[in-house]
Order: structure tokens, then C-alpha cells, then sequence
């Protein structure tokens, strides 16, 4: 199961110092995005100072196996609503490191409308699969479950070994015998339809 977290940290960084000093056990996070309210220009270009938190921020992000995600458009995502403050980057978005299917976000100032904070959205890639709804089942107990067992050590006693010298006659055997465990399989089994209520 993969997870995203969804972070706001207050101007005394109390989120990161939680995560920093409780025992966090969290594996496979895929997006670690929100206010992180950190000004640093390691990721904001027009702030030319350096924080302290940041280091600490890396060190979080790091341990979940998360690195820093660049966005496609390189704009604000706080737009401060006087002349006296300038707009700045402090919604960030981190990604898992080595997950080819994750790309850079963007930001989207004409999303904002009333709003002080930019929304960041990324596309995460789903790929099709085929879905299974029918399978071959044994019933437990059942005569066909009896007769499986039967022809699959019958299987098993008429093995040749006597030829079997070198890799290639071993897995020579090995395939027959799966063919012929395949073929009893479905020989005594049933195909029953799956749904919610099915076992696994």
C-alpha cells in the first residue's frame, strides 16, 4: 500500500519537530506535499537566505525515501494579498525516490481564485489491468479434491529421474511436470464466477 501525506507545518515548524521526535513508522509514502511554510532559497530563487528548518525538513523527507520535486512552471505558491510582503514558495511537493511512474508538479496560481495558497497537482499514472471475475476451484473435502490428489502422486511416482545429469534435463522434467500438475488441475476443478463474497 502506498501513502501520501499531507502536511502543515506553523511558523515554529511544530509538524516537522512531531515527525523529528516521535517514533514514525511509515513505509512506501508516494507524495509528501502541502504549506510547509519554510523560505529558503534552496527551492524559492527570489529569497536569497538559507533556513535552519530546512535542514531538519531534508532530514524527514530523507528518511522516507523522499526527495524534493521540482515544478514544471517555476512560480509563487503564496501570493501575499499587500505591497509590504512579497509572494513566496512554501507549498512544496516531495516525491518517492525511484518511482518512474511520478513526474514534477505544477503549480496553478489561476486555480487559487480567493485563496492566498497556489494548488500543486501532479499525475500519477495508472496503468489497465485485467481483472479476473472466473477461476477453476477445488472444493475442500470434495471427491474432485480426492481424485486431484491421486493423479497428482501418480504424477510424481512416474518421474524419470535416472537422466537427470545437468541443468537443462532438470528443468526438461520440472516443465513436464508442471504440464502435467496443470492438466489435472484443470481436469478436477470447477469454474466458479469470483466476486466479494469469494475467498482468496
Amino acid at each position: 500500500m502506498l501513502f501520501l501525506i499531507n502536511i502543515y507545518s506553523d511558523s515554529s515548524q511544530s509538524a516537522f519537530k512531531y515527525l523529528k521526535n516521535t517514533e514514525v513508522d511509515i513505509h512506501n509514502v508516494l507524495v509528501m506535499t502541502e504549506d510547509f511554510n519554510i523560505r529558503d532559497n534552496f527551492w524559492d530563487p527570489m529569497y536569497p537566505y538559507h533556513s535552519t528548518h530546512s535542514d531538519l525538513f531534508i532530514d524527514i523527507t530523507d528518511s522516507l525515501s523522499l526527495g524534493l520535486s521540482y515544478p514544471t512552471n517555476s512560480v509563487p505558491t503564496r501570493y501575499s494579498d499587500n505591497d509590504q510582503s512579497l509572494n513566496s514558495v512554501i507549498n512544496l511537493m516531495f516525491l518517492r525516490y525511484s518511482f518512474k511512474e511520478l513526474d514534477n508538479h505544477t503549480i496553478h496560481p489561476e486555480w487559487r481564485l480567493a485563496l492566498d495558497h497556489a494548488p500543486l497537482t501532479i499525475t500519477i499514472s495508472i496503468e489497465k489491468q485485467h481483472i479476473l471475475n472466473r477461476k477453476h476451484s477445488i472444493i475442500k473435502g470434495s471427491i474432485e479434491e480426492k481424485a486431484f490428489i491421486k493423479n497428482v502422486i501418480k504424477d510424481i511416482i512416474i518421474i524419470d529421474t535416472s537422466f537427470l545429469t545437468n541443468i537443462e534435463s532438470l528443468e526438461k522434467a520440472i516443465n513436464s511436470f508442471d504440464k502435467a500438475i496443470k492438466s489435472t488441475w484443470e481436469k478436477n476443478s470447477k469454474i466458479i464466477n469470483i466476486s466479494r463474497h469469494s475467498k482468496s
